[in-house]
């Protein structure tokens, strides 16, 4: 029912599409965060990504129950990256099966607006004139 990962390798929406297959799931929603070339009109050269694991993965399968319990998502699928992602690399995939459409992007979009919030992850944004290490959050 859900698929929860973090990586060092770069990540694959496929594989999180893919895994949210169901011939019950009238809707499937993915959204893919990808590194921008720039933050505050500083360009960026890349992000780097730390998670406290266990956490992390506690929280995003709670997360994806809360999905399940709230919208009757079928199938959810989070992965995020951890290390180094380079500008137009994906840092985070997160894909949503529910019986109707809207109740799937309603999840996704809690998902990653409550995964920004409270997972601990953390980047490390790169810029040609220094770095600075961030709440994953806006």
């Amino acid at each position: 029912m859900f698929d929860i990962q973090l990586s060092e390798l770069p990540l694959n929406p496929d594989i999180c599409t893919a895994f949210c297959e169901d011939a019950a799931a009238g809707g499937t929603v993915v959204f893919i965060g990808t590194v921008r070339n720039q933050t505050a009109g500083k360009t960026v050269l890349y992000l780097d990504f730390e998670a406290y694991a266990p956490m992390a993965i506690a929280e995003m399968t709670r997360l994806a129950e809360e999905a399940h319990q709230h919208w009757g998502a079928l199938k959810v699928s989070i992965h995020h990256r951890t290390g180094r992602v380079d500008i137009n690399g994906i840092a985070v995939v997160i894909a949503v099966a529910t019986p109707h459409r809207q109740a799937a992007f309603e999840a996704c979009r809690f998902i990653i607006d409550t995964l920004k919030q409270t997972v601990p992850i953390w980047k490390k944004e790169v810029f040609e004139d220094g770095e600075v290490w961030v709440a994953a959050h806006p």
